[in-house]
């Protein structure tokens, strides 16, 4: 039996429910830290290099022939293999983590006349892609991160073009 505290009844159940709920946040914590989809750091089990190739080439099939960002796909690509292998390997580090991808993304988008509706329309069809070819949870891993992309191209372009732009997709409920 544990010797009586000297400390008085009530600070003891205060230590207590202090106690119990760092210890319900920390599981709370690390039950967040350990999804794939709310920690970018963690890959989607389902996730592998099969399933990056299928959404990219189907996206962009889709996106090439598209009337809202084919024509700038049209304008900016000169090599579509190329492109393929280039994005597969940029979303294969997103979601693996292998850093296979060692360009400046950024950098091709910010000479582009991209504007709002382009990157709505991207998302609307990537989401669309990625929700038809995989089950719910794996199209959600990959759609939050097309998310935080697309705000974040967005936004730099915005910067660079003298504008203050705000997360607008990342936002959104699934």
């Amino acid at each position: 039996m544990p010797p009586p505290s000297s400390a008085p009844a009530s600070s003891r159940q205060a230590s207590t429910c202090a106690r119990s709920r760092a210890s319900s946040a920390s599981s709370s914590a690390d039950a967040v830290s350990d999804n794939p989809l709310t920690n970018p750091n963690i890959a989607h089990p389902a996730i592998d290099d099969a399933s990056i190739g299928l959404l990219v080439r189907t996206f962009y099939g889709r996106a090439h022939e598209d009337d809202v960002i084919g024509p700038v796909f049209a304008a900016a690509v000169a090599d579509w293999d190329d492109h393929i292998a280039k994005i597969t390997d940029f979303w294969s580090s997103v979601m693996l983590r292998t850093s296979r991808y060692n360009g400046r993304p950024m950098r091709p988008h910010l000479i582009l006349p991209l504007e709002g509706r382009h990157f709505d329309r991207w998302l609307a069809l990537f989401e669309e892609t990625a929700r038809e070819l995989f089950a719910q949870d794996v199209a959600e891993a990959f759609i939050i991160r097309a998310r935080r992309i697309a705000d974040s191209f967005e936004m730099a372009i915005g910067t660079q073009r003298g504008e203050m732009r705000a997360p607008r997709h990342s936002v959104r409920p699934l």
